[in-house]
C-alpha cells in the first residue's frame, strides 16, 4: 500500500488572482462643493505559494487537484481605500520538492526547509485609482488603472528525496532485503527483478540513539539511461544523498562487469553522482566461502582498478552489518 500511496512526480495547473482595478470615485460631502478626486488603489491578486512540510513524504495530495486558483484582488474604494488583497493559496509539499516550468524544463523553485515559502506565482498588481493621477492641471482626473492579469501555467512538480545513504544495484541485488533488516521498513521482497517499484525509505538505527535514512530505489539495468526497464526516472532520488552504496549479488557472473555498469549509467544520467563517496557491498555473502571471497576481491581489483571500499555482507545472517553501519555513519558525518 506505502508503494502505491508515494507519487514523485505531478503535472497542475496554476493560476495566480488578478489585480483589483483602481478607483475613478470624487469626495462627496455636504458643504464640500468641489471634493476632487478620492480613489483607491485595487488590493493585488492572491499568490500561489509553495511551503515546505517536514511532515509530508509524498505528492499524493496533489495528485487528483490538478487545478489551483488564487482569489483575485478586490476594486478600490472611495476615501482612498485600497482593495483587499486575493487570498493566497498555500500549497504545503514534502522537503526535497522542486518545481519546473512545463515547456522548458527549467528549474523554478526547490523547497528543501520546514517552513520555508517560496511564491511560486505572483498575483496581479492592483490598478491605482484616480486620485494617483490628480495634478496642477489636471486637479479631477475622471479615469483610473485597471489591475494587471495573474499569471496562469503548468507546472511539473517533483520529490528528490532527502536520504543520506541510496542504495544503487541492479535488479534482484538484495537492496530492500538489506533495508528491511536494517530499518523497520517493510518494503516488497520477492525472487525477481524489478519487485521494487517506488522508492522506500528507511531509518536506520545508530550507536547513542543517532539515526540515519537510507533510500533504496528501483534496480538500474544496462541502458537505463534510454529508458531501458524503469529507466532512470528514481535517479534524481539519489542526487542528494551524501553517500551511495553500490550493491551487487555475490551469485552475479561478473562483478566488476556489473559494477562498470552501475557506474556507466549514473553518469550518463548525472556525472556529479560519481564524486560522492561510496561503498560497495557484495550481497548473499553467506552463500560462498573465504576463498571465494578473496578470488572476488582480486579479480575485482585487476578489472576495474578501483579504489573503493569492499565489504562482504549477509542480510540473511547480518554478517558485517554493523561494520556497515559504522563506515557509511563516518562517511556522512
Amino acid at each position: 500500500m506505502a508503494e502505491q500511496n508515494f507519487i514523485d512526480y505531478v503535472k497542475i495547473f496554476c493560476r495566480s488572482g488578478n489585480g483589483g482595478s483602481g478607483s475613478s470615485h470624487f469626495r462627496r460631502e455636504k458643504f464640500v462643493a468641489q471634493g476632487g478626486p478620492d480613489g483607491g488603489d485595487g488590493g493585488r491578486g492572491g499568490h500561489i505559494i509553495l511551503r515546505g512540510n517536514s511532515n509530508l513524504w509524498t505528492l499524493l495530495h496533489l495528485r487528483y487537484k490538478k487545478h489551483i486558483h488564487a482569489a483575485h484582488g478586490k476594486n478600490g474604494k472611495k476615501a482612498r481605500a485600497t482593495g483587499a488583497s486575493g487570498e493566497d493559496v498555500i500549497i504545503e509539499v514534502p522537503l526535497g520538492s522542486i518545481a519546473r516550468d512545463i515547456e522548458t524544463g527549467e528549474q523554478l523553485i526547490e523547497i528543501t526547509k520546514h517552513g520555508e515559502e517560496v511564491v511560486l506565482m505572483r498575483g496581479g498588481k492592483g490598478g491605482l485609482g484616480n486620485w494617483n493621477f490628480r495634478s496642477a492641471t489636471n486637479q479631477a482626473p475622471s479615469y483610473s488603472q485597471p489591475g494587471l492579469e495573474g499569471v496562469e501555467s503548468w507546472v511539473i512538480l517533483e520529490l528528490k528525496i532527502l536520504a543520506d545513504v541510496g542504495l544503487v544495484g541492479l535488479p534482484n541485488a538484495g537492496k530492500s532485503t538489506l533495508l528491511s533488516t536494517i530499518t523497520a521498513a517493510k518494503p516488497e521482497i520477492a525472487n525477481y527483478a524489478f519487485t521494487t517499484l517506488r522508492p522506500n525509505l528507511g531509518i536506520v538505527a545508530y550507536k547513542d540513539h543517532q539515526s540515519f535514512v537510507m533510500a533504496d530505489i528501483p534496480g538500474i539495468i544496462e541502458g537505463a539511461a534510454e529508458g531501458k526497464g524503469l529507466g532512470v526516472r528514481f535517479l534524481r532520488h539519489i542526487e542528494r544523498n551524501s553517500c551511495l552504496l553500490f550493491m551487487i549479488s555475490s551469485e552475479s557472473e561478473n562483478i566488476a562487469e556489473d559494477f562498470k555498469v552501475l557506474k556507466k549509467e549514473l553518469e550518463k544520467y548525472n556525472p556529479e553522482l560519481l564524486y560522492k563517496e561510496r561503498i560497495l557491498a557484495i550481497t548473499k555473502s553467506d552463500l560462498i566461502d573465504g576463498e571465494l571471497k578473496k578470488m572476488l576481491l582480486k579479480e575485482f581489483k585487476k578489472q576495474t582498478k578501483e579504489d573503493i571500499e569492499m565489504l562482504f555482507i549477509s542480510s540473511v545472517t547480518n554478517k558485517n552489518l554493523d561494520i556497515l553501519k559504522d563506515k557509511l555513519w563516518h562517511i556522512i558525518n
